[in-house]
């Protein structure tokens, strides 16, 4: 039974986060049902300001020592390093249950709890992460990882789906709701962290004239040989140059940039996801839903309520 959340601070620490930790596990909601949790912020130093990520301060409550009699320790983000406090580590080496969010990951993976388990963080830090703890098996694509006594969640608003699912498995899907209620969220959300990547461009110079060409004509089929006409050079060593310089194949490049169109045009129009389809050359609007769900990781007309300008 979760009765007791221990939250440790130190400097470089993400106030968002934090806050989220706070919102789903401080506050009193005892008067709708929510049982109260004997809530304990937590700094190597009890009642010194520690500075966050922002430049503003906060001030613990509490030193490391109450760590070890928290049922869950909650490990908000902060500035990455490459060292944390020694007690802290400890601590979190000893702990039953952790919570991380987003870079409060790479704490856990200093207190050596990540070997061998399946983890998360923000897209941004993943390979970081696998490098720095090549141990652990690190995921990129979910909003979060429940691996049993490990919850690792990925950047920012994901803290909060790990932090509900964490009170759903422990407390019931009754309290979990009514603190999503009372946030003004969803009590859990569909989609991993694919839906916000925003991949970068590929500098591939000796094919960019054709590329370009491609883009400016997504809803046309194209050959290998169409295409190494285009660039001037036989089939095989097309083929070859555009694995070199893209790391893929054209059918898989060319489906790609096919998704990110769709993607754009749910975002900023109001086109029916069959009109959507045709213009990115998808043909028909389940060879969209495949591929948009195989790239970005939700339906389109989920992506759409989630993303759309209009």
């Amino acid at each position: 039974m979760l009765t007791s959340v221990a939250v440790p601070v130190i400097a470089g620490v993400a106030p968002f986060e934090f806050g989220v930790i706070c919102e789903v596990f401080g506050i009193d909601r005892t008067e709708e049902g929510v049982p109260l949790l004997d809530f304990l912020v937590c700094g190597e130093r009890p009642g010194e300001p520690v500075r966050t990520s922002v430049g503003a301060s906060l001030v613990p409550e509490h030193g490391f020592d109450v760590l070890d009699d928290a049922d869950l320790i909650a490990v908000p983000a902060c500035e990455i390093r490459d060292a944390y406090p020694r007690a802290l580590l400890d601590a979190l080496s000893r702990a039953d249950l952790l919570l991380s969010v987003c870079s409060g990951s790479f704490l856990l993976g200093a207190a050596g709890r990540l070997d061998g388990r399946r983890c998360t963080t923000h897209w941004r830090h993943a390979d970081e992460l696998a490098e720095r703890f090549p141990e652990a098996k690190v995921d990129p694509d979910v909003l979060f990882v429940d691996d049993g006594d490990i919850i690792t969640s990925a950047g920012t608003a994901a803290g909060i789906d790990a932090c509900l699912h964490l009170v759903r498995r422990e407390l019931g899907a009754t309290v979990a709701t009514t603190i999503a209620r009372r946030m003004v969220v969803a009590p859990q959300r569909d989609g991993g962290q694919r839906q916000f990547i925003r991949p970068t461009t590929v500098q591939a110079e000796s094919l960019q004239p054709t590329l370009a060409w491609m883009l400016d004509r997504l809803d046309t089929e194209h050959t290998v040989a169409d295409l190494a006409d285009h660039a001037r050079m036989s089939a095989r060593t097309f083929a070859r140059r555009f694995a070199a310089e893209t790391g893929t194949t054209p059918h898989r490049w060319l489906t790609t940039q096919r998704v990110l169109c769709a993607r754009q045009l749910l975002e900023e129009t109001q086109l029916s996801v069959e009109d959507i389809a045709g213009r990115c050359g998808f043909g028909t609007a389940a060879l969209l839903r495949h591929h948009f769900n195989a790239v970005v990781g939700l339906a389109p007309k989920d992506y759409r309520r989630s993303f759309s300008h209009r």
